[in-house]
């Protein structure tokens, strides 16, 4: 019988490798590393609170996605940027829990799980959660688990309950490693969401014994905010942000201004950074990000200019947002909608600007668009 890698399930003897006459698997060398204890105890008094109550629509929603999961049905939340997905499933988080089974949220990019970890501190305030992410995996076991998804790996046949947050996203989408790390990690149910789905998952989902879920409305009831389009040359685009960024510094407003490629906006921040001294430069590859965000979002600085890994997931009052050569390869229609999707979250907030600077309106810009106008529509 052929060898079939416990990590991945990879079964292709290309990739299988041999060490002492032991089988080994080559497509997941970098998933090595100490497991979680499976016979944890979850703690099962819990205390649940939300800060606010949730939407007449949100109601509805998350009991739908539980009772969808106790009939042993897999859910698929389809929702808009701000629609509040993450309260969404805290209904059936706290049911799982006070079972005693184990729950876990995953998610493709570790700087949502850092973003996330407060709101889960104050919904479940006497649980311990566990944040597990690259050089951040010391403690393994707790009450509910936040990780990025290239650490479910540790949690062979773990979740009773699984939430993968921002499933379209990279490096998670159509990478077949994690997908089946992440399916060999589930014990009973998952649920999927993002605000971005395609057919693709639909049928995913489908397939196993899946359901689709949508909300399409913002849990403040406000609109989702319609990209404005300014095409210019490439040359013209610098002194645009100069203006753009100096009405919101003005105007006391915190600004993110995207930029396709790590060069692209190391370059223009260097510009920037002459005429507006309060702002800094994020990246995947940014060692200081993590601090760079906290001062973003403690008001400690006017704007950052950053790569897509923004894109998903980080809300901040007020924020503006400006896309520099929007109409680059890189910003597909998912990705515009996600980044566009970062402006007026708030609910004493609803409001805000994007613009996509472009020197041609391309499918992608026009799509985005569109579709951000249905949503409002409905």
């Amino acid at each position: 019988m052929s060898y079939i890698c416990p990590i991945c399930k990879n079964n292709d003897e290309k990739y299988i490798g041999y060490f002492n006459s032991q089988p080994y698997c080559r497509l997941c060398l970098d998933f090595q590393g100490r497991k979680a204890d499976n016979n944890y105890q979850v703690t099962k008094d819990i205390i649940f609170n939300l800060e606010y109550p949730l939407s007449e629509k949100q109601e509805k929603l998350s009991k739908d996605v539980y009772s969808n999961l106790k009939e042993g049905k897999n859910v698929l939340i389809n929702a808009v940027t701000g629609a509040g997905k993450t309260e969404l499933i805290f209904l059936s988080m706290y049911e799982y829990l006070k079972r005693g089974l184990h729950v876990g949220f995953a998610t493709p990019r570790k700087d949502v799980i850092i973003d996330l970890f407060p709101r889960f501190q104050k919904a479940f305030k006497n649980l311990t959660i566990a944040t597990v992410y690259g050089e951040h995996t010391n403690k393994l076991n707790a009450d509910i688990i936040l990780l990025t998804c290239h650490q479910l790996y540790r949690y062979p046949n773990y979740f009773d309950l699984l939430i993968l947050d921002e499933v379209d996203a990279f490096p998670y989408y159509n990478n077949a490693i994690l997908h089946n790390i992440f399916y060999n990690s589930i014990r009973k149910n998952f649920v999927m969401m993002s605000a971005t789905i395609d057919e693709q998952l639909k049928n995913e989902i489908i397939s196993n014994n899946g359901v689709i879920l949508s909300l399409y409305e913002r849990y403040h009831g406000g609109k989702l905010i319609v990209p404005k389009v300014i095409k210019c040359p490439y040359c013209f685009m610098p002194l645009i942000v100069i203006n753009l960024l100096y009405k919101f510094i003005k105007s006391m407003k915190p600004v993110f201004i995207f930029a396709p490629k790590i060069e692209d906006g190391k370059q223009l921040f260097k510009l920037l950074h002459l005429l507006f001294k309060n702002g800094e430069f994020v990246s995947s590859k940014e060692e200081y990000r993590s601090i760079f965000i906290d001062k973003f979002k403690n008001k400690e600085l006017d704007y950052l200019v950053t790569t897509s890994i923004l894109e998903r997931g980080v809300t901040v009052k007020d924020l503006q947002v400006i896309v520099y050569m929007a109409d680059d390869e890189i910003y597909n229609e998912k990705t515009l909608i996600q980044i566009a999707g970062r402006v007026g979250r708030k609910s004493d907030a609803k409001t805000g600007e994007v613009y996509f600077l472009a020197c041609e309106k391309t499918r992608d810009i026009c799509s985005c668009i569109n579709t951000i106008d249905g949503y409002n529509k409905r």
